[in-house]
């Protein structure tokens, strides 16, 4: 393995501010190069960050052979990079979602696995430290028997975040507030949900959905799709749980997750710890409290899409080029990162459909 990763990103849009920053502070990777078709944008980038640009991906890959691809370009068009990556033995880093069908990420796994290339995915919030932590508990057995598992997406988008954009489309952002915005808490919500359910690793822990989906602070001549979504799930070892997600909610609160059963109850809003109790209380309990009983500055994205901070991301992607050294598992491969997508695949399906659709 190569002492420093030399890297690319595929898509320099905001979010590719947030992995080349991070880059910037690791020592094992080195920023290389960027793809873009605007060529304004993609200069811009280049010369901030001190890498090529490129208008082409694929000829981003062959020219400046990186040894791995960060793709952040509109969710609906990351298959084509995953697919030019393995081709040419690259291993990807792909922001979220992994795509927006299940169908178009089995394609993406298919080429990676017979390419024999990583497949990773991006869900910074995993790496926040309290999530850690609530995770750790879980997968002690310290919830007891799972009772319920819930996430709340309370955001707002205004219009101007619509507008000429990908976003809110049908072919490139696959939906709306769910599998846009709330995705974040979906997947936090599933990996705390399975490790206190003590899974197999590639079971999704979600059996059942009932959904409704509507579009309600938003014309649609901006969106397309859903910026309102609730919906009630079956969780497979009988808990139950709900899911609202939304850019509806002027002014936009903060997203929370919950967990709970027979012994226990965590709630997380954004990063502040807000319910950390235990039947069988421990001496760090209340330190544990303590360190995040306050939320920080930054609203997570509840109003504004870029007012969040970029540790996590570089968390996120340490632990992926961590995993390349070492040839140990990545946590959050692909068939993790699916998991999530194919939840709000299936509320999709029932909103559509008006009757409860059941995760194969």
């Amino acid at each position: 393995m190569p002492e420093t990763y030399r890297t690319a990103i595929a898509g320099v849009g905001a979010v590719a501010e947030m992995h080349a920053r991070s880059i910037a502070d690791l020592d094992a990777a080195t920023l290389v190069a960027g793809s873009c078709r605007t060529e304004s944008t993609g200069r811009e980038f280049a010369s901030e960050h001190d890498c090529s640009w490129y208008a082409d991906t694929e000829g981003m890959l062959d020219d400046a052979d990186p040894d791995v691809l960060i793709i952040c370009t509109p969710s609906g068009a990351h298959l084509e990079p995953t697919l030019a990556a393995a081709e040419r033995g690259i291993d990807v880093l792909c922001e979220k979602p992994l795509e927006i069908t299940t169908e178009r990420i089995d394609r993406m796994i298919d080429a990676a696995e017979s390419a024999d290339i990583a497949l990773g995915g991006v869900f910074q919030q995993r790496f926040t430290d309290v999530f850690q932590t609530v995770h750790d508990a879980a997968d002690e057995g310290r919830f007891g028997t799972l009772s319920v598992a819930n996430a709340y997406v309370p955001w707002w988008r205004e219009d101007e975040y619509y507008a000429d954009a990908w976003q809110g489309t049908e072919d490139l952002d696959g939906g709306g507030a769910l599998m846009n915005q709330s995705i974040h808490g979906i997947d936090a919500m599933q990996w705390l949900a399975s490790a206190a359910m003590d899974l197999d690793r590639d079971e999704n822990p979600v059996e059942e959905v009932v959904a409704y989906t509507a579009l309600r602070g938003h014309d649609d001549e901006y969106v397309e799709v859903e910026d309102t979504a609730v919906a009630a799930l079956r969780y497979r070892n009988g808990a139950v749980g709900q899911v609202l997600g939304a850019t509806s909610m002027y002014p936009g609160s903060l997203r929370r997750v919950q967990l709970g059963g027979r012994d226990g109850t965590a709630e997380v809003r954004e990063d502040e710890l807000v319910t950390w109790e235990f039947r069988d209380e421990r001496d760090a309990d209340a330190e544990i409290r303590e360190t995040f009983s306050e939320q920080g500055g930054a609203s997570g994205g509840a109003a504004d899409p870029m007012d969040i901070d970029y540790a996590d991301h570089r968390r996120n992607l340490a632990a992926f080029l961590g995993s390349l050294d070492s040839d140990d598992p990545y946590a959050l491969d692909a068939t993790e990162a699916r998991k999530a997508v194919a939840i709000i695949e299936a509320i999709y399906e029932s909103a559509d459909a008006g009757e409860p659709v059941r995760l194969s």
